[in-house]
């Protein structure tokens, strides 16, 4: 596999998307709307992984080092569209954000010495954000 991977074999690919067409579909993503509650929640969930935050959860404060930035509550948002359109549905709703939480914040936490020492991982912070509705 390594050989077949690394080597001068060139792979036969063809097109799928063309950038016109990815542009098209990021326009229409965008064009999606969205209720003020889903941003409202999208925005506090971000907020609620920022140890220097008031009224974060103590597992926060205990676990984390640095957390999610004012971008990760775009792309929760984004990403719940994105969502909504792949299932069919005009508008996205909370269960959204919270499907795409993991893979949109799990880069942006750094956890801390005492969740590295207790085998504690951004996803299961993010589990445990998302389980106490915060």
């Amino acid at each position: 596999i390594v050989k077949n991977t690394t080597g001068g074999n060139i792979a036969n690919l063809r097109e799928i998307l063309n950038a016109a067409k990815i542009s098209e579909l990021q326009r229409l993503v965008r064009e999606v709307p969205v209720a003020d509650n889903v941003v409202d929640y999208a925005v506090h969930l971000a907020r609620q992984t920022r140890p220097n935050q008031n009224d974060v959860p103590k597992f926060i404060k205990d676990w984390i080092s640095w957390g999610a930035g004012p971008r990760a509550s775009q792309y929760l948002v984004l990403g719940a569209k994105t969502r909504a359109i792949l299932d069919g549905r005009p508008t996205p709703d909370i269960d959204d954000i919270r499907a795409v939480a993991k893979p949109v914040l799990r880069h942006r936490l750094v956890t801390n010495f005492s969740a590295e020492a207790e085998g504690v991982t951004t996803v299961q912070i993010i589990d445990e954000l998302i389980k106490n509705g915060r």
